[in-house]
């Protein structure tokens, strides 16, 4: 069986931990970094299977992130999904232009980040 594979970028520990429960009930083996910095530098060695990433943090936040990763060899693979609290249909749209397969509503449960990961072609 393959294993699959997930990193949560978030700074939040306690977002994380959430996260985590959900998206390892799903089947997924989960990996955290706290800033776009440390997942980048994560996903240059390992890239995962899915990126669940926060918009808002020092260092790199999750738009720089995320465009950085899809420059990497392979990184228009993993599957994106931005968790945020960002409503304005404008900035959405350019999370989507920039590479992210969707976006969640913080905060979120397990039964919309589940249909969410389904919309995504991830479950």
């Amino acid at each position: 069986m393959t294993v699959r594979t997930c990193l949560i970028v978030d700074d939040s520990r306690i977002i994380r931990k959430v996260a985590r429960r959900i998206v390892e009930g799903l089947g997924f083996e989960v990996d955290e970094a706290a800033d776009g910095s440390e997942a980048l530098a994560y996903c240059a060695a390992t890239l995962p299977e899915l990126v669940l990433v926060d918009w808002n943090m020092p260092v790199m936040d999750g738009l720089t992130f995320l465009r950085r990763l899809r420059a990497l060899p392979g990184g228009d693979a993993p599957k994106v999904l931005f968790c945020t609290i960002e409503t304005r249909a404008d900035r959405i749209a350019e999370a989507l232009t920039a590479g992210a397969d969707d976006y969640v509503m913080k905060p979120f449960d397990g039964q919309i980040l589940e249909s969410k990961l389904s919309g995504a072609g991830v479950l």
